[in-house]
């Protein structure tokens, strides 16, 4: 047995009256925190206003939380709507991919409204989303709320049960490197307006593929419709998109910017 297997580990937890503090929870607020900064950011740097990314971001996040819990329930652990009143305990499981449909469909409806376009932004979104979502699943890591099959694997992590695949740990690795590699392609102007869409293929093929590797001989296994993961689905939507975006004819606008170098440092 390899003896880079990774120990089982556990953080304390904190309690504050009826709420416990765990580290997924710090973690997934200063992911969340990051990515929206870093998104602002690249917003600034793209001769973009930053605060529709700031005054996004509360919609989004609200938006996520019920989006995230909804799929929680009714795609990965429907056993749970025995006791209807789940639905409204958004702290009691969320679903990632759920929490992403949640923005997505909140930056739609918002931007719309606000009569700004979406692809404008499309970039600072990329920036932020990788690296927030990162640090988030290091907070995954850290509870091991994602155990994958047994294995021998040099990454695996010694759960009680034996050593098994720790999926918090392959897609933090998968989105923090995501993350560095969109910041580098933005500092360098290039596939300028493609951030986003080269995101979602690159995350959408990872997460479909990674998701064959979650644990289907634990208690709280995750729910499978046809074989596949509610992600698994969801990650080909982002393929989907990826492909749209690729597809799609750059904007006026992002042809000025790119011939004329507006935004570049």
């Amino acid at each position: 047995m390899p003896l880079a297997i990774i120990p089982w580990f556990e953080l304390p937890s904190a309690s504050l009256g009826p709420f416990t503090l765990q580290s997924f929870g710090v973690l997934s607020a200063l992911g969340i925190l990051a990515a929206v900064q870093l998104s602002a950011r690249g917003a600034k740097q793209l001769g973009k206003d930053p605060q529709v990314i700031l005054d996004f971001a509360v919609v989004g996040v609200l938006a996520g939380v019920v989006v995230g819990h909804l799929a929680h329930l009714f795609f990965y652990h429907p056993e749970e709507l025995q006791d209807p009143l789940r639905i409204f305990k958004f702290w009691e499981g969320l679903s990632s991919m759920g929490g992403l449909a949640g923005g997505m469909i909140a930056a739609a409806v918002y931007f719309r409204r606000k009569r700004v376009r979406f692809t404008a932004y499309a970039d600072a979104f990329a920036l932020g989303v990788a690296p927030g979502w990162g640090i988030a699943r290091v907070g995954c890591f850290t509870v091991h709320d994602h155990p994958g099959r047994l294995t021998d694997f040099f990454l695996a992590v010694r759960f009680p049960d034996g050593p098994r695949h720790d999926l918090g740990l392959y897609e933090a690795i998968l989105l923090l490197s995501l993350g560095a590699v969109l910041w580098a392609l933005h500092r360098r102007d290039v596939l300028r307006g493609r951030l986003l869409p080269l995101l979602a293929l690159v995350y959408g093929i990872g997460r479909f593929l990674l998701d064959f590797l979650r644990a289907t001989d634990v208690s709280y296994a995750d729910a499978r419709h046809l074989g596949l993961t509610f992600a698994q689905y969801f990650a080909v939507a982002l393929v989907a998109y990826a492909v749209w975006g690729f597809a799609r004819r750059p904007s006026d606008e992002e042809r000025v910017r790119v011939s004329t170098g507006v935004g570049r440092r």
